[in-house]
């Protein structure tokens, strides 16, 4: 029935030129504050910090900075979130807080509780209609708007705790997905619910042939690899073997480079990548041009944006902040330069630091780049060396020795003054060879690090994995799946479990 997505195409294409027509003022996010602010003002955290004053003031900005502190999980957790989990209400949203997201996190760290109001689940829902709209600018084929889209999550069956359900957010999500979606949405609930990955994989693997994707969404990591198991599985030379109308790849979570060969490779035609940055504390941006893979900030979707400069002005060398009050808003920002998310949400989170750190491309347009982690970062002897330094080297090692390195890790060795990484490589090569060359480009993009190679930090060490390896240790650790990630630089925690599974690992 070609008229449904003629039919689609056209409300996509009304919308889409609505939201280029979309201003990016400021106003915008004093408006979200103000709501904010308003909106939990009766609430335990809105009588103790005196909301009502607070909104109400013209200089509400200032008031809101200096009066709330900024706050890591584990503070607010403390302050505030375990209330919520023990079912209480109007803690720091009005209402009860009946869902709660398990933050995908990296491999190692334990899984966060984050509250997920009913205000929440609309922005989301009117997010992701929005960011469907952006493909009219692809000049695609009215059947296409009508080709299903594979979402390749966690599990969407909850943990029914007694006072709250907990999972996947992609599980809280898809509980609130309009019925008349389901035809267009894959896999099925049957499959989506289950929660080992490698029976979910399997059963998507086998049905793979009875659908007609047109759109794939999920971390590359396990998007690629699915597409690999369909081809292997299935005996296909491409991915578009069983799915010629596939053309759009979304995708977020972790850097798409380290991925971009492999994706390549299981593909017949070239994809449309869009890059988006949803988290499970909120939907905060997506790429709006083909043509540009900065993403930009949703300034008017219940989240107000603050941003700490990363640097040692504001930062301690542990990635804690200095001043638990001060930070920029979007009218103070510059483009180029390294800043930490702070958010303040509709489900009810004060001041959050979220952990990321962004840098803005182009600040008219409110456009941005996720650059690494708050504490996602190499400083052993002040090398400061970021999650962004570490991919653009290891993506210039690619380039240079014609090879593909899709899972890597690395942390700083105190014991012997270096850097030890453990990288996967798609070929065989000389790992002095591998590590003398990353060493260099590292060198070439970082002065601090080329200061510390010099004097104190000695040369990296190196130990080439398979794959495998690393998905191994994400399964012990509980979290292999399409929610989760490596984590890209470990701390001392996660180095001793990483360790400790190696040393217990069978390499026959």
């Amino acid at each position: 029935m070609k008229f449904i997505g003629k039919l689609i195409k056209q409300s996509a294409q009304i919308e889409y030129k609505k939201g280029s027509k979309e201003k990016l003022s400021y106003d915008f996010q004093l408006d979200v504050l103000y709501k904010l602010l308003k909106k939990a003002r009766k609430t335990e955290f809105g009588l103790f910090y005196k909301l009502e004053k607070m909104y109400k003031n013209s200089e509400i900005t200032t008031y809101f900075q200096n009066d709330i502190p900024i706050v890591t999980y584990n503070e607010f957790y403390e302050s505030w979130l375990f209330r919520l989990v023990a079912g209480e209400k109007n803690i720091c949203w009005p209402g009860k807080i009946n869902y709660f997201a398990l933050s995908s996190g990296t491999t190692g760290a334990p899984s966060k509780l984050i509250p997920v109001s009913k205000q929440m689940i609309r922005s989301f829902q009117k997010t992701s209609i929005k960011q469907i709209t952006t493909l009219c600018q692809l000049n695609l084929p009215d059947e296409f708007f009508q080709k299903q889209v594979l979402v390749v999550g966690g599990s969407t069956q909850l943990e029914d705790k007694g006072l709250y359900f907990q999972g996947d957010l992609s599980g809280i999500l898809k509980k609130h997905t309009k019925k008349i979606a389901t035809p267009f949405t894959k896999p099925s609930n049957k499959i989506s619910d289950i929660k080992d990955w490698y029976k979910k994989l399997e059963r998507i693997v086998i049905e793979a042939p009875n659908w007609d994707i047109g759109i794939i969404a999920g971390i590359p990591s396990w998007c690629v690899l699915l597409m690999e198991e369909i081809i292997r599985y299935h005996n296909l030379t491409s991915i578009h073997d069983i799915w010629p109308n596939l053309q759009v790849y979304i995708h977020g979570g972790v850097f798409m480079e380290p991925y971009s060969k492999r994706l390549e490779s299981v593909c017949n035609n070239p994809l449309y990548l869009f890059d988006t940055y949803l988290a499970s504390e909120g939907y905060f941006a997506y790429q709006k041009r083909i043509d540009n893979k900065s993403m930009q900030l949703l300034l008017n979707n219940g989240v107000f944006y603050e941003f700490i400069p990363f640097n040692s002005e504001y930062f301690n060398e542990d990635g804690s902040i200095k001043d638990k009050h001060k930070a920029l808003t979007l009218i103070d920002v510059q483009n180029h330069v390294d800043y930490a998310l702070v958010i303040t949400t509709n489900a009810g989170l004060w001041r959050y630091l979220l952990g990321d750190t962004i840098r803005f491309t182009n600040v008219d347009k409110r456009e941005f780049k996720i650059v690494g982690r708050t504490k996602q970062y190499l400083s052993l002897v002040g090398e400061h060396l970021s999650l962004d330094n570490i991919h653009t080297g290891l993506s210039l090692l690619c380039k240079e020795l014609d090879i593909n390195i899709d899972e890597f890790t690395v942390y700083c060795d105190k014991d012997f003054s270096c850097h030890h990484w453990y990288i996967s490589v798609s070929k065989n090569i000389d790992k002095y060879l591998l590590i003398n060359k990353l060493d260099a480009f590292l060198c070439d993009i970082n002065d601090d690090y080329k200061s510390a190679r010099k004097y104190t930090l000695k040369c990296p060490v190196i130990t080439i994995l398979e794959n495998s390896i690393f998905y191994s240790f994400m399964e012990k650790a509980g979290k292999l799946g399409a929610q989760n990630k490596f984590p890209r630089v470990m701390n001392d925690t996660q180095k001793n479990s990483w360790l400790l599974f190696l040393n217990d690992y069978s390499f026959d």
